[in-house]
């Protein structure tokens, strides 16, 4: 008998291991966990904050649970005789009515004391089957291996599933019952409330900004633009430190926390290095020159300040990413990657135009920016939190004799501007201004030129150009060059913003 026969004969003497598995669920603690809440309401309220009723199993228990809890929550009583109105009459459990059932459920009922504990078991059952559902998918997919789909594509795709999942219990997405947002607009409210500054978003530290823009909101993509020159990456910077430096986190009852003020920060840095951004959040808070740092002319009461600024950032929650060239779903997976490890509440990204998209290189650009810009606005709502985007201009805007950017500079922007919920532009007259100085400083223009200067000097317009949540408009602002550090004005003479 050769080996293959062997084989086939010993295969042949082993029992046979039944081929399909049912997807695990506990349809008895299902059925305890309803007969406790139609027994006791309050049962309902020990489970209904992290159950829902598609994590039950059968069908007709996810009806009774749902109906129950739409009942109890308009403060009415949840029993048998109530919530059998809301069920088919004519449905059948084996041999038994739907008011048996009920009845059934109600008199079998285990004590309040173990509903928690069903409710967690069924809970759990429900993430098994989940990740089950995923683990398929992914054998499927790599099996058939569609040409549309590459092996890192899957990978992208099982990390997102799988992050949502970890995130909120289900990663299905799929229609949100109206009262369940309501619920969360009334929380945005009360949060607002408790908040530093009353805001319904995160403090960006300047507070002429948040005036205008109520903070920044959970989910938005802001895109900040500007020319060379005009300080969008100091914008950004000043945001991004101030948001950490005022992380102050609150623990959730199920021990996680979570930002009361400020937030875990982190920066996308594709065109410096996160040695210079450190060196410039340095120059802004010890207001010591960083040219001066990084040629060594420093005092040593500044390289003291340099020293105790440095032990006081070691505590901020910024991260920095330098990866250059870094495509859409990089930064995607790796920002899922900080929330699950480190938390995130806001996302700075150092510039649209140095990310490549998903497509093949050589693809049309405006395409390639259409999908990155795409791809962060669903970052941003995946992960519930702000995206900064900074984005370059045209050179239009030079050309111009009004320098104040538009809309429409904005490169490759129709994506930009369609998938922005805000768009700020930085605007600096004084950089204009101080390139046209006459050369002869006895030229009869020079000292209108020097008045103006004067005027424009050490200040930023910070431009709302586009706002879904809000008016649009000018927000005048302090800048200290030598520290690249945006500020409230000082002086009350100026207004805070113009309205448009």
């Amino acid at each position: 008998m050769n080996e293959a026969a062997r084989r086939v004969a010993a295969m042949s003497q082993q029992p046979m291991e039944p081929q399909y598995r049912e997807a695990p669920s506990n349809i008895e603690a299902e059925q305890a966990l309803l007969g406790a809440i139609l027994v006791n309401n309050d049962a309902f309220y020990r489970v209904s904050d992290f159950l829902k009723p598609v994590h039950l199993h059968e069908p007709l228990h996810r009806k009774i649970y749902e109906v129950a809890g739409d009942i109890i929550r308009m403060g009415k009583t949840a029993h048998p005789v109530t919530v059998k109105t809301f069920l088919a009459p004519d449905q059948k459990v084996g041999d038994m009515t739907i008011s048996q059932y009920l009845a059934q459920l109600a008199a079998n009922a285990v004590t309040i004391i173990n509903a928690e504990d069903y409710g967690r078991a069924i809970y759990d059952l429900a993430l098994r089957r989940s990740l089950i559902t995923i683990g398929e998918d992914m054998v499927n997919i790599a099996f058939d291996a569609p040409l549309d789909m590459p092996p890192q594509g899957q990978i992208e795709d099982a990390e997102r599933r799988l992050f949502e999942l970890a995130e909120t219990g289900r990663y299905d997405g799929g229609f949100q019952a109206f009262n369940d947002a309501v619920a969360l607009a009334i929380d945005m409210a009360g949060q607002a409330f408790e908040r530093d500054g009353h805001l319904s978003g995160i403090s960006t530290g300047i507070h002429s900004l948040d005036g205008k823009m109520g903070g920044l909101q959970r989910s938005d993509l802001i895109v900040l633009a500007g020319r060379p020159g005009m300080g969008k990456t100091s914008l950004a910077t000043n945001i991004a430190y101030n948001i950490a430096a005022s992380y102050e986190p609150e623990i959730q009852a199920d021990g996680s926390y979570k930002a009361k003020n400020g937030g875990v920060v982190g920066f996308y840095s594709l065109e410096m290095s996160s040695e210079q951004l450190a060196t410039r959040i340095i120059s802004e808070q010890t207001e010591v020159s960083s040219s001066k740092i990084r040629r060594g002319e420093i005092t040593e009461h500044d390289f003291e300040k340099l020293v105790a600024c440095a032990q006081m950032m070691q505590k901020v929650p910024l991260y920095i990413d330098q990866t250059g060239g870094i495509s859409i779903a990089q930064l995607s997976a790796r920002a899922r990657r900080l929330k699950r490890q480190r938390g995130l509440d806001c996302l700075v990204v150092d510039y649209i135009q140095l990310m490549t998209g998903a497509g093949k290189s050589g693809e049309n650009r405006v395409q390639e920016i259409t999908q990155i810009t795409t791809g962060l606005k669903a970052l941003g709502k995946e992960l519930n939190v702000p995206i900064i985007a900074l984005s370059q201009l045209s050179r239009a805007v030079e050309s111009r004799e009004d320098k104040r950017p538009q809309l429409s500079d904005l490169r490759e922007s129709g994506s930009i501007e369609q998938d922005a919920d805000v768009v700020l532009f930085v605007f600096r007259e004084e950089y204009y201004v101080k390139n046209m100085e006459p050369r002869d400083e006895f030229d009869p223009k020079y000292e209108e030129w020097k008045q103006t200067f004067e005027k424009v000097k050490g200040t930023a317009d910070v431009i709302i150009a586009k706002q879904r949540h809000g008016p649009t408009g000018t927000v005048k602002l302090a800048f200290q060059s030598e520290f690249t550090r945006f500020t409230d004005l000082a002086d009350p003479s100026f207004t805070q913003y113009e309205e448009h």
